[in-house]
């Protein structure tokens, strides 16, 4: 059964998304979402073969209407993929038969073909199973960023020029020193209409401030790609990315933390027309492992294990506050290139010019929700939330202030360091290749870390400070 947590978020994806019915899988099992009664497949002569060959399963299997099998449109877009109705996406979070007879129709064809023709319509997200990991928790104006700003100037004639796909920057975030330099979209809607923040506002804006704390000589940017929850369907994720880059050129870095895992381990079909032409061009895209204490591959970060990308992804897992080991809900295994700071953080996550308040959507747990034995953010700061209890629950959800600075948890925030860390050896080795520098930075590392029992390469900023951590609350 999925765990509590996945559930909630599904709720609060689902009413972002009030006219794309979702579905959990695989078969309930809480690893992703996806659109029910809709397939994806490429453009052209795989369309129209996807769809003949599921009308044709349709027909002679009792219970599946061959009828509904129909193009959903759009026929063309520089992702190169259509949508393929499938069935009756009817209510609810339960199975989806059409869609998995739908997969299995077209297994004997892509075994003859060599490769995949056809993929549910997954949701891409910075939340539920991927990132972040916990909520924000409020850290006083007297406090330093954490990793704190490094000593380097700003020079426009050789900064790095780092995109940040996300959501948008926080009306005020120009009053945050450390983000002069940085332009983009902001936040479509910061405050329900109890002015209280929404959720995951202020991600894109935090992720800047990571960003150039590290990695004071760049030229950041922000799309707010993922405003609604956070999420967005793979179908039009692809498209989005091309918006991202054209809009501005593409850049040295990319600095994407959001994805989803998909059971697969050959890429997302949505997405797949950008990351051949990420694979041509001199960016270099870094990429959140995702924080599903899974070693299943989160893509597109996964991309970095495949043949062909090993030089233009980088994939990023999340350490726990002192370093040492992995944090609790990190991704993990072979697909995992390296890891970076990325459990309580400190960066910007409003502006400093007005205070507002914030209610926690999750409560925390009474133990590790990943079977971990210290003090993980799953447990501690403690606060009950809002969509945790039931309606005629007497707890209220806790409510906090916050004026300025964060403290945040996800591979969402490991990735940006390790950006930073990229784009700060370009600068100071004068290195104008995003991706000759990372094998640069990679190569010259003496840091490691331990995950689940592996040695890991761990990029460590200078100016981080690690924070000892121990038991929960009451443990010896």
């Amino acid at each position: 059964m999925a765990p509590q947590r996945f559930r909630e978020q599904f709720d609060q994806i689902q009413r972002s998304m009030p006219d794309v019915p979702l579905a959990m899988g695989p078969d309930d099992a809480a690893e992703f979402l996806y659109e029910k009664g809709v397939v994806l497949a490429r453009d052209g002569e795989e369309a129209r073969v996807v769809e003949d060959t599921v009308r044709e399963h349709f027909t002679a299997l009792a219970g599946l209407d061959a009828g509904r099998v129909r193009r959903a449109g759009p026929e063309t877009n520089r992702s190169g993929i259509t949508r393929i109705q499938v069935g009756d996406p009817g209510e609810g979070t339960g199975g989806d038969p059409a869609v998995a007879h739908a997969l299995r129709s077209l297994r004997a064809f892509e075994g003859r073909a060599g490769r995949r023709l056809v993929s549910r319509n997954h949701v891409v997200s910075i939340a539920v199973n991927s990132c972040p990991g916990d909520e924000p928790v409020p850290v006083p104006r007297t406090e330093r960023p954490n990793p704190a700003p490094a000593d380097a100037p700003y020079d426009p004639g050789s900064a790095v020029g780092v995109l940040v796909v996300d959501t948008g920057l926080m009306a005020d975030y120009r009053s945050y020193p450390l983000l002069a330099h940085t332009r983009g979209d902001l936040q479509v809607k910061e405050c329900d209409d109890e002015g209280v923040l929404c959720q995951y506002v202020g991600h894109g804006t935090f992720i800047a401030g990571l960003l150039a704390a590290v990695a004071p000589n760049t030229d950041i940017t922000v799309r707010n790609t993922l405003n609604d929850a956070g999420a967005i369907l793979e179908s039009e994720f692809g498209e989005k990315l091309f918006d991202a880059v054209e809009e501005g050129g593409w850049p040295d870095v990319i600095s994407l933390s959001a994805g989803t895992s998909n059971g697969r381990t050959d890429g997302l079909l949505g997405v797949h027309a950008f990351m051949e032409e990420l694979r041509a061009r001199g960016t270099l895209l870094v990429a959140a492992a995702g924080n599903n204490a899974s070693a299943t591959p989160f893509w597109p970060a996964a991309y970095a294990d495949l043949p062909g990308w090993e030089d233009s992804v980088l994939s990023v897992g999340a350490l726990r506050a002192d370093g040492e080991h992995g944090a609790c809900f990190s991704n993990h295994g072979g697909w995992v290139k390296v890891y970076a700071p990325g459990e309580r953080l400190t960066s910007a996550l409003t502006g400093i010019e007005t205070p507002v308040p914030y209610v926690y959507q999750h409560s925390t747990f009474d133990a590790c929700r990943f079977g971990f034995g210290y003090a993980c953010t799953c447990q501690t700061p403690r606060h009950t939330g809002l969509l945790s209890e039931p309606g005629d629950a007497p707890a209220k959800p806790d409510q906090v202030m916050f004026e300025g600075y964060a403290q945040w948890s996800g591979t969402s925030f490991a990735t940006p360091v390790v950006a930073g860390l990229i784009a700060s050896h370009m600068t100071a080795h004068r290195q104008t290749d995003a991706r000759v520098a990372r094998k640069a930075l990679l190569a010259a590392n003496t840091e490691y870390a331990e995950v689940r029992g592996a040695h890991v390469p761990a990029l460590l900023p200078p100016t981080w400070r690690p924070v000892p951590v121990g038991p929960p609350d009451g443990a010896a």
